[in-house]
């Protein structure tokens, strides 16, 4: 049963420029949550609609989230201080498969979050992709107790390798061997992902990041197109088998 949960903020800081990470105090979320799957979080009582944002970590018994400021809500949010209370509905969403063997994760920008869950909880590797160093550099410090190996991309070259993270991709899948490929980030950066995969043979889930305007399945708001007819991401996913969503 979907319930919501009176936490309270343990931490609020800005970790990038307008990058966000909260951190709450919610032992039963924390434990209840799987890698993949996210909440929705009422900012105040001036916004009817609450945010949805990924799972980023439940060790401890504390849930970490983190957002970029982009508008009057998350602006608002990030004014919360830690002793405040905020009130989440979750875990939400189908989140990743377990898998053995090692698994590679690979992100871009914030689609980084949910596959920090995925870190703690499974055997990985990561590749992050962003657009400089400033959007790498803090992912590098979260990834690195839960990872073997990080590898690192960049759009102008300021960290790693010059270029995106689809480039670098085959590469790695041919040095190591994965039992499967988790992603989340960019649609066009997902797609070129599972087409690598498939050519790899490789199991490929992808999460998406939608507008989702209730969270449960209702409004219709976060629909996509799959071989199975039209899916909503927020109850249907948001992970999906890449083969489902990307069959081209």
């Amino acid at each position: 049963m979907i319930k919501t949960f009176d936490a309270e903020i343990l931490a609020n800081e800005e970790v990038a420029e307008k990058i966000f990470r909260i951190t709450v105090d919610a032992p039963e979320l924390a434990e209840t949550s799987h890698a993949g799957q996210f909440v929705q979080v009422k900012i105040s009582d001036a916004f009817t609609l609450r945010r949805p944002f990924g799972v980023a970590s439940t060790a401890g018994g504390h849930v970490k989230m983190f957002y970029r400021v982009v508008g009057h809500g998350t602006e608002i949010l990030s004014t919360r201080r830690a002793g405040e209370r905020l009130d989440i509905l979750g875990a939400l969403g189908n989140g990743f498969t377990p898998r053995d063997g090692k698994i590679l994760l690979v992100g871009g920008g914030m689609g980084l979050a949910p596959l920090l869950c995925a870190a703690e909880k499974f055997s990985a590797d990561v590749l992050m992709g962003g657009r400089n160093s400033g959007e790498v550099d803090f992912w590098q410090k979260e990834f690195l107790p839960h990872v073997e190996e990080i590898f690192i991309t960049t759009d102008d070259g300021s960290a790693g390798h010059h270029g995106f993270a689809t480039d670098l991709l085959p590469e790695i899948l041919s040095a190591k061997n994965y039992s499967a490929v988790l992603t989340c980030g960019p649609e066009i950066m997902m797609r070129g992902v599972a087409r690598i995969s498939a050519e790899k043979n490789l199991p490929c889930e992808v999460s998406f990041e939608k507008r989702m305007a209730c969270g449960l399945g209702a409004c219709l708001s976060c629909s996509i197109d799959t071989v199975d007819g039209r899916r909503k991401v927020c109850k249907d996913g948001p992970v999906f088998d890449a083969r489902k969503v990307f069959c081209e």
